[in-house]
């Protein structure tokens, strides 16, 4: 199979490629450098150049193309300024957009386009408290519900090329190397990973060794849709933070204020004091098992694995 990858080059996409590659699968690979491509991936994988301001993705990257496995982005994490937002929702929106525009133009028909879409989609209407939120929930309507409700239906663009989108809505993603759990560590150490407001808000997360895997079923199995990319056991986040110190053996009690959040990060801190709990229904219903669902589990494998539990290898 030939897989097309944006955003191979991130915390993500190096994972997902480097099991394409395991597998057996050659990958294209779209970026704003072939150079940081080469570096990054090696010459195994074939570089093209693909920056949304320019214009559409080349025509030229999806010849032979399978499936497609759109994860490029800017991340969110930070203050959200005018600036940054406007970043955040281009990357997304405009990026598929262009990235259409390519694949109409090649004139190819893969059998795949997997889409990483968030768990942002839900939103934070009132705080969403308590509720059980699925693929079947409506979108919420703030800023980033919003980017991703458009950040989909970009996506149905593809339709014209017969090729139906799956949309990945993905949360928290764990692995030490980056992503949320990356971010926390240095403070975590120093055993400052205490709940953050009143750490009651649930917090939905994936291992990255269980996405990876989740993509390539997607990929496989020629799913549509929208499917929730998250443990179907979401902790809250003072559960989050106990369990991540006992992994690592630090205290896990400094709380961290709300306002401090809200002082430091502005419209951004939401994300961390809202409250998400989604649970991946259709995911599992359609037959994918997760490999990590318990948190602990996941957080030993990469801290701790000769006392990890691996059910299902």
């Amino acid at each position: 199979m030939r897989v097309l990858v944006t955003g191979a080059t991130g915390f993500v996409g190096t994972a997902l490629v480097g099991a394409l590659r395991e597998r057996g699968d050659a990958v294209v690979a779209l970026g704003r450098s072939t150079q940081r491509i080469r570096a990054r991936l090696g010459t195994a994988v074939a570089p093209y150049s693909f920056d949304p301001a320019q214009g559409p993705a080349p025509a030229a990257a999806f010849a032979g193309v399978d499936a497609i496995v759109h994860l490029a982005g800017e991340s969110v994490v930070g203050r959200w300024t005018a600036e940054k937002k406007r970043r955040i929702r281009d990357s997304r929106v405009a990026g598929t957009q262009r990235l259409i525009e390519g694949l109409l133009a090649s004139g190819v028909r893969p059998a795949s386009l997997v889409v990483a879409s968030a768990i942002g989609y839900y939103g934070h209407d009132g705080s969403r408290g308590d509720e059980e939120l699925d693929e079947t929930s409506p979108p919420g309507h703030d800023f980033l519900a919003q980017t991703c409700v458009d950040w989909e239906r970009a996506a149905l663009g593809a339709s014209e090329a017969g090729c139906s989108p799956c949309w990945l809505r993905i949360g928290l993603v764990l692995h030490p190397s980056g992503g949320a759990l990356g971010s926390m560590l240095p403070a975590a150490r120093w055993g400052l990973s205490g709940p953050l407001g009143s750490g009651r808000q649930w917090w939905s997360w994936i291992d990255r060794e269980d996405l990876v895997r989740l993509i390539l079923h997607a990929i496989d199995h020629r799913w549509t849709g929208a499917f929730d990319a998250t443990s179907p056991q979401p902790v809250r986040q003072r559960t989050f933070a106990r369990t991540l110190g006992r992994v690592l053996r630090r205290p896990a009690f400094v709380p961290v204020p709300a306002w401090t959040l809200r002082l430091a990060l502005g419209e951004f801190a939401v994300e961390l004091l809202g409250s998400k709990r989604v649970l991946p229904r259709r995911t599992e219903a359609e037959g994918f098992r997760f490999r990590r669902p318990h948190l602990e589990d996941a957080l030993r494998a990469h801290f701790d694995p000769k006392r990890a539990s691996d059910p299902n290898p």
